[in-house]
């Protein structure tokens, strides 16, 4: 201590220059404030890590589905059309012809062509259901080689075959099944006033969702035993990728020749595609509520800051006495506020990354993080720092310039100061001003002493 108070003293007769800091003991004094009010730095971060969570969360939820959707497309296909009937002029449904099948295999780009057709009839899981309650399942005649144009998978069992096609059975869409409760083949259901052995199961069909919810019959065991008319409700066609649009033009002309306005063609990738963007747009929108929340998490952090410097005036006031300028109090505080920002920062991109990895894994989608999120939300705090350390730090250096004012700083930079030195009045000379700064100085060095040997850093 006598080392420290003959270093001030010379340093008063020399004149000497300011005291310097080096960007280690910049970056020790920012954490030690920091340590010392650990709750308060906690719940200021936290504002933080919710906006940077949030932010990382959305983008990175969001590349995962469109990851899915891009590998399910890559999977399935784009080049699946659709041919299903439209109205007549006359507003009644219309009707493809039976041969709107061979029709359309003729196009040359066509690899591969097949169809559906609605049957009248209901299904149900026993015959003591009253036949006027509707289950809202569609039964429908199936070709054989519906299942690879569509890209379907059995879940159990096995696909109608050129036996299973013409005797009563049955295979059961992903929804069907789950409603009737039949979660594998050999059971029975009561399929349009008579009893059908289910044959299989479906997984859900992706680019034909409308086949979940059906009861699918053979074609040939829908003309037999329930009175189906051969004419298809909905043409699959698969065509070679880079024909798509060309065999898009004439499918409608060549599906129902005599009436080519009365169909509809639909491509069901598209779904998909539309799904992607919608979340897109959502996900932009969600994006915009956690920057909200940044700068939320932001004006905590000023709010914190802030009050740390009126709390903590009387350091202020030591280190200017120890020769800190006002720079280098402005300096600290700056450091203090980034280093808080920095701390929300990194928390709120881990719990993003951690809230991808679980909501994806729950979705059974890729786990997707894109790295330019995880940085970018990190070092988006940075400015978040500066702008909320900015006025307190200001305001820490104004305060402390009054020790540049003699004896007048004593009443709030150090307790008892004033009591010992008081205020220096307005005619006093100059050598009872700098007796003045002497008793101050030694107050406050004594109460260093006193802080030192007590083990209590300031």
């Amino acid at each position: 201590m006598t080392a420290v108070v003959d270093r001030w003293n010379g340093a008063r007769r020399c004149n000497s220059r300011p005291s310097r800091l080096r960007l280690v003991d910049v970056w020790r004094v920012g954490v030690s404030g920091l340590r010392a009010r650990p709750l308060r730095v906690a719940l200021a971060a936290l504002g933080i890590a919710i906006g940077i969570g949030a932010m990382v969360a959305v983008v990175g939820i969001s590349a995962s589905s469109r990851a899915d959707i891009d590998a399910r497309l890559d999977r399935l296909g784009t080049n699946l059309l659709t041919v299903s009937p439209g109205s007549t002029l006359f507003g009644e449904r219309a009707k493809l012809p039976v041969e709107a099948v061979p029709m359309v295999r003729r196009i040359a780009p066509v690899q591969s062509a097949t169809a559906t057709g609605k049957v009248n009839a209901n299904v149900y899981r026993n015959a003591h259901i009253p036949s006027a309650r509707t289950s809202s399942l569609a039964v429908l005649a199936a070709q054989l080689d519906l299942l690879p144009t569509v890209g379907g998978h059995m879940s159990t069992g096995k696909w109608l075959n050129q036996a299973t096609a013409t005797y009563p059975g049955v295979v059961l869409g992903a929804s069907a099944a789950e409603r009737l409760g039949v979660d594998r083949p050999g059971g029975r259901v009561w399929l349009g006033g008579q009893w059908f052995s289910v044959v299989g199961t479906l997984d859900a069909v992706a680019l034909a969702p409308e086949l979940d919810s059906a009861a699918l019959v053979g074609w040939p065991a829908a003309k037999t035993y329930l009175g189906f008319d051969g004419h298809p409700t909905t043409v699959y066609s698969r065509s070679v990728p880079a024909r798509v649009e060309d065999v898009r033009s004439v499918l409608g002309a060549t599906a129902n020749p005599q009436s080519p306005y009365e169909v509809k063609i639909s491509r069901p990738s598209d779904a998909l595609t539309a799904q992607r963007e919608t979340q897109a747009a959502l996900s932009g929108m969600l994006l915009g509520l956690g920057l909200v929340a940044l700068v939320v998490g932001g004006v905590g952090v000023a709010n914190t800051m802030v009050i740390s410097v009126l709390e903590r005036r009387s350091e202020i006031g030591l280190r200017r006495a120890l020769g800190a300028t006002r720079g280098q109090i402005r300096v600290q505080f700056l450091t203090e506020s980034l280093l808080l920002s920095l701390l929300g920062g990194t928390a709120g991109a881990l719990l993003g990354a951690a809230v991808t990895a679980a909501y994806s894994g729950y979705q059974n989608w890729p786990v997707v993080v894109p790295p330019w999120v995880t940085f970018g939300g990190v070092l988006a705090t940075v400015p978040i720092g500066v702008a909320a350390g900015i006025y307190p730090a200001v305001r820490a250096a104004l305060l402390a310039g009054y020790s540049a004012h003699g004896c007048r700083w004593a009443g709030w930079v150090w307790p008892g100061v004033a009591q010992q030195v008081g205020q220096r009045r307005r005619g006093e000379s100059s050598a009872s001003s700098n007796a003045c700064r002497d008793r101050a100085w030694s107050s406050v060095t004594s109460w260093w002493s006193r802080r030192a040997l007590s083990n209590q850093s300031w």
